[in-house]
């Protein structure tokens, strides 16, 4: 794997840096060696930083000390998910010294590098390549829905949040690895950049996609999945939330991606969509689950994103939901998602 640092510019504790912070937890595609952020995280561990868990990638005041104390890196990649997919002003300056230092740039922002003329030139000047993940394909390149999805035979199982920001793939992502450490075979389609980045073999960037042919490349990427692996489960990544007003999603999954089983995330003290009280309240997980029966799915498992809860709370929110809905109710970042692997069996073999 390439070696790569990841840059988030004094975001690295917030929201929109959750594509570096995928990368910190694991990736297939790179190698981490470290992170620029800036002089309060400088010097602490990423992996300390993001969940308490050591993973000797360390954090840089900027590129100039990340250099300094790094030795064969290939890579910067932009480590961040702003609203809009804008490039942070405060990062332009940084790209450029790392050309100019001969680093390849990859970019998973809906703002391009190489529609920057100056940013091209550079680029080839010194030899480097600029990467931009999220560049749509061109319509020639594009799948339309067939209807051959009907023929997986394997379970398909959505991973839906009740908003942005819950978790959806690095839950997904543990999915897929407890099903192999427990000798199953499990496959997960990626629906966004950072998916891509972590090593996805399958999959595609659903915000950079045209709608009439979104339901074409899940289609693709699950039926190319199950004719090349043939596993025993497919994890679907989601993305946003079925009624988050900002871009409403999930629906597809169920739908065009023949998801009849469903593993819900949500935030238990999270009151409203992205923060943000005008975007209104975020609905009851009840609801959420009468709506995704109707659709024609099954929620099998929840799961909870343990934002601003203590320890004791977390727990609390677990037994409570459990005793509540009668299905298992996952903590993945204290326990893991082991707790579902007998589920998962019992659709296996039935």
């Amino acid at each position: 794997m390439n070696n790569a640092i990841i840059l988030t510019n004094g975001l690295l504790k917030a929201l929109d840096a959750k594509t570096a912070h995928g990368l910190i937890r694991g990736t297939e595609r790179f190698t981490i060696k470290g992170v620029v952020d800036y002089a309060e995280t400088a010097g602490q561990d990423a992996g300390i930083l993001l969940d308490g868990k050591n993973r000797n990638i360390p954090v840089f005041e900027n590129l100039q000390e990340a250099i300094k104390g790094l030795t064969d890196i290939q890579f910067l990649v932009i480590g961040v998910a702003t609203v809009g997919g804008r490039l942070p002003g405060n990062m332009l300056t940084t790209i450029i010294e790392a050309i100019h230092a001969g680093l390849s740039i990859v970019n998973g922002l809906h703002e391009y590098l190489n529609e920057k003329p100056e940013i091209v030139a550079l680029a080839k000047e010194k030899g480097v390549q600029l990467i931009d993940v999220r560049k749509p394909k061109t319509r020639e390149q594009l799948s339309f829905w067939t209807g051959d999805i009907y023929k997986v035979t394997a379970p398909i199982i959505a991973v839906i949040g009740m908003d942005c920001a819950m978790g959806k793939r690095t839950t997904a992502r543990m999915l897929r690895q407890a099903c192999e450490a427990d000798g199953l075979k499990a496959e997960m389609i990626y629906t966004g950049q950072t998916g891509w980045l972590q090593g996805g073999k399958y999959g595609f960037v659903f915000d950079s996609t045209l709608n009439d042919f979104v339901s074409g490349e899940l289609e693709n990427a699950i039926l190319t999945c199950w004719k090349e692996t043939a596993p025993n489960f497919i994890f679907l990544e989601g993305q946003s939330s079925l009624r988050n007003p900002s871009g409403p999603c999930g629906i597809e999954l169920l739908i065009s991606g023949n998801a009849k089983h469903v593993i819900l995330l949500f935030a238990p003290k999270r009151k409203y969509f992205d923060h943000d009280e005008k975007w209104g309240s975020i609905p009851s997980v009840e609801s959420e689950m009468e709506i995704i029966e109707k659709l024609g799915s099954k929620v099998i498992a929840v799961g909870i994103h343990t934002e601003d809860c203590t320890t004791e709370e977390a727990f609390a929110f677990q037994k409570q939901y459990e005793q509540k809905l009668n299905i298992p109710v996952l903590l993945p970042i204290q326990e893991g998602v082991d707790k579902i692997l007998p589920t998962l069996k019992n659709l296996k073999n039935n």
